[in-house]
């Protein structure tokens, strides 16, 4: 019996009207996803980067040469506010990881790349995190990974965020 197990026989004991099996369910992922963001984020700290700009500069790099994109794709990408993409974009500036150019396409346009210094980082901290997800899955058997993966995916799709 877990934390969450307690947690619903207080609440069938309190509330026996109430179906409260989701909570179990959905209170176990949000204690997963807490624990996999601090395991993620510790990777990330290590490097000297947040989340935040592990996603800007993955997305960079995942474009493939010259990884520079138009703001507006890194927000398509990265699903954040124009307003957060900016605070992004000029924290990585100024610690040199992207700088902003002038888009070749578009006269009044910017593009937003790495830089090498930017390339060599996510490329190591890339590496890190991709170790240490396998880390943190060792335990689960190939079967069970692949209906995890099938299972939130179809969950997801069906919550409208596919």
């Amino acid at each position: 019996m877990d934390q969450v197990d307690r947690i619903l026989e207080q609440w069938r004991r309190e509330r026996p009207d109430l179906d409260v099996g989701p909570m179990g369910l959905l209170g176990r992922l949000k204690r997963l996803h807490d624990r996999l963001s601090e395991e993620t984020a510790q990777v990330f700290r290590a490097n000297g980067l947040t989340a935040a700009g592990f996603d800007v500069l993955a997305t960079l790099r995942r474009a493939g040469p010259p990884h520079a994109l138009t703001p507006s794709a890194l927000i398509d990408w990265t699903m954040v506010t124009s307003g957060t993409m900016t605070n992004r974009l000029d924290k990585l500036e100024a610690a040199g990881l992207i700088e902003r150019r002038p888009n070749p396409a578009d006269g009044r346009g910017a593009l937003v790349a790495l830089t090498p210094e930017g390339l060599d980082l996510i490329d190591r901290v890339a590496s890190a995190h991709v170790a240490n997800q396998h880390r943190m899955l060792e335990g689960l058997p190939p079967e069970m990974r692949a209906r995890l993966d099938a299972d939130l995916k179809a969950w997801l799709g069906l919550l409208g965020g596919a």
